[in-house]
């Protein structure tokens, strides 16, 4: 098992080049937030946008609009409700299930019009809903962000029995092979033939909406860096947990939206150092 470090931040995160414009960052769809959940895709796109994502897009419950743009006004927004066929298809990065409660249409919809081309991240109810109706993934590029209970229901292995090896044979049953982000204490990231093992993070993050920001980072990250999938996840899932770190010297609890405030920070630190060994080399 492979122990995530620093490093993988100084790889992926560099300067940006002048001649470039929000297009080139990555076009981020959201799809979730029921009437009673809509604070999860507030999450999802505060850090998405937060992380550098270039447009961002919200699909959700009508309800949820006047919310979402007094915290983020530079999102958009649309009614789930309605025929996403255009956002999807325009999207790079497509981010569904984030307190999508049990609006399964909506699921099925979106799963049968995404490309292979795109990157698919599956969140909450998504991951639920895919266990409870034995739903295949799309042929497309795809991340799924359990915690251990909604793993149990998506690979049958009961919390206790979760090892590496039971999950990722578990893992090599989806297909196409999706990367799982398996979220606990040091949480644990698998991808095709490696298993990648967080030792930073802790009890501070216990708190309602830290998976919806994780996996907003995730969007933002993938649609933004030239990297491979898998270098943008782990950069995306340490940068989560080394905020957290940063904030918790100072606090008991840290909040998801506090991580997300302090994204475009840790970011900044990183492009510098690269820019400097660029300079330097």
């Amino acid at each position: 098992m492979h122990k995530l470090t620093q490093e993988i931040l100084e790889q992926t995160i560099t300067k940006r080049a002048n001649a470039t414009h929000k297009g080139d960052y990555g076009r981020v769809l959201i799809i979730g937030g029921t009437e009673q959940y809509g604070g999860a895709v507030i999450m999802n796109a505060l850090a998405a946008v937060n992380s550098g994502a270039g447009l961002v897009t919200v699909a959700t419950h009508p309800s949820n609009f006047t919310a979402l743009h007094s915290h983020l006004p530079e999102a958009m927004v649309t009614d789930y409700a309605k025929d996403l066929t255009p956002f999807i298809t325009s999207a790079d990065v497509i981010l569904i299930g984030s307190g999508l409660g049990e609006e399964l249409a909506i699921l099925t919809a979106t799963l049968s019009k995404v490309k292979t081309e795109q990157i698919l991240i599956l969140d909450g109810s998504a991951l639920t809903l895919l266990a409870e109706h034995q739903l295949d993934l799309p042929n497309a590029r795809s991340v799924l962000t359990p915690h251990q209970m909604e793993w149990q229901r998506l690979s049958q292995i009961e919390i206790a029995e979760q090892t590496p090896a039971k999950n990722l044979a578990a893992l090599a049953t989806f297909t196409p092979n999706p990367i799982l982000v398996l979220k606990k204490f040091q949480t644990e990231i698998y991808t095709a033939d490696k298993i990648f093992q967080l030792t930073i993070g802790g009890p501070y993050q216990a708190t309602g909406g830290m998976g919806d920001t994780l996996a907003g980072m995730i969007a933002g990250f993938a649609g933004q860096f030239h990297v491979s999938l898998e270098q943008a996840v782990l950069a995306a899932v340490y940068a989560h947990s080394a905020i957290a770190d940063d904030l918790a010297r100072e606090r008991y609890v840290v909040l998801p939206t506090q991580i997300s405030a302090e994204i475009p920070k840790l970011m900044h630190r990183y492009a510098q150092k690269d820019e400097t060994k660029k300079k330097n080399f």
